[in-house]
């Protein structure tokens, strides 16, 4: 049995930590070491981590000295997986592993010498984690997966609880993970299988928690990971695909995001929101075209001018939604003033 160096980079997880280290000391396989790395948390995550520790050997806890990106911790984490493992498995600390998912993982990774990465299927509060890789393989080669995703017809790799790397490859590069963006795990997966396979287990071991304090929150909020892809495409196009293709998937990619941005300005997004698109296209060479823009916004208004009812349902639905929040948040303003202690309340 292969050592497998089990990784969760954390920061104030102490709500989900014990539930994810369970997962971890629950597995059928054994022959693991897990290395917690608390990024300067606030709350109880490193006094979790380290009662765990206490009683189980294979388990190491590490704090960083000053705190780092999500990114950067993780490629810490990369840093000090052991030289005698053969294989690393991240767990996300608001995720855990089904009982058999390190087993599954790695029996595949042993029978296929030229899989360096091999991913499985996840659960949700909304459902499965479907990637869209035909059921009837488990052994892909890995220049064409990419050239799947590239060109939209998968949905990525999976996240980073859902898959195994191997060890050598995890210390051929550091760091592993790419710059400093969410998206790097997608970025290590393209850059990794130019010239290797990608196996999967077509099972789900693992749960993937779905929560407003993630980072994937606040990406799917602003569809983030539509312009992954149009950065990915201007980065890795040209090793996987023609430039035929390029052009075309890249105008696909366009007119998907100027859709997107017509319906934002329609629904008057904020400031924040504008700012972080801006930012994003400038740092990939893109500038939103004003000419576009306006087409995408007209075709947005006739569109909504030919379906009124359809429109004052959806203007009455956004509102309702306002007043909740605002009522949910004038409670918790309640709440909170109705537990400070009287004397403190007076001053």
């Amino acid at each position: 049995m292969p050592l497998v160096s089990v990784v969760t980079p954390v920061y104030n997880g102490e709500k989900y930590l014990v539930e994810c280290i369970e997962g971890v000391l629950a597995q059928t396989y054994k022959n693991w070491e897990y290395i917690v790395i608390n990024n300067c948390s606030t709350d109880k995550t490193l006094e979790i981590a380290c009662n765990y520790a206490q009683h189980d050997d294979r388990i190491r806890v590490v704090s960083n000295s000053q705190f780092v990106g999500s990114t950067e911790n993780h490629n810490t984490a990369f840093r000090l997986i052991s030289e005698k493992s053969r294989y690393c498995k991240v767990v996300s600390a608001d995720d855990y592993l089904f009982p058999e998912c390190i087993e599954k993982l790695v029996a595949v990774a042993e029978g296929n010498s030229r899989a360096a990465i091999i991913g499985s299927y996840a659960i949700d509060t909304k459902g499965v984690r479907w990637i869209g890789l035909p059921p009837d393989k488990s052994v892909f080669d890995g220049r064409e997966v990419c050239r799947l995703y590239l060109l939209g017809s998968i949905d990525a790799f999976g996240v980073p609880t859902t898959v195994l790397y191997r060890s050598a490859l995890v210390r051929s590069r550091d760091p592993f993970y790419p710059g400093s963006l969410p998206n790097a795990d997608i970025a290590a997966c393209l850059i990794s299988l130019a010239d290797t396979d990608f196996a999967f287990v077509h099972q789900i071991l693992s749960y993937e928690r779905i929560h407003s304090e993630a980072i994937n929150a606040g990406l799917r909020e602003l569809n983030a990971f539509l312009i992954d892809r149009i950065q990915f495409l201007r980065e890795y196009g040209p090793t996987y695909l023609k430039q035929e293709e390029i052009e075309n998937r890249r105008e696909e990619l366009l007119r998907e995001l100027y859709r997107y941005l017509a319906v934002s300005f329609v629904h008057l997004r904020g400031k924040q929101f504008w700012n972080y698109y801006r930012e994003r296209l400038d740092a990939i060479g893109y500038s939103v075209s004003g000419l576009r823009m306006a087409g995408a916004v007209c075709m947005k208004l006739a569109d909504l001018s030919l379906n009124p009812k359809q429109t004052l349902e959806k203007i009455l639905g956004r509102l309702r939604s306002r007043q909740h929040r605002h009522a949910m948040k004038r409670n918790e303003c309640l709440s909170c003033a109705n537990r400070i202690p009287r004397h403190i309340a007076l001053q």
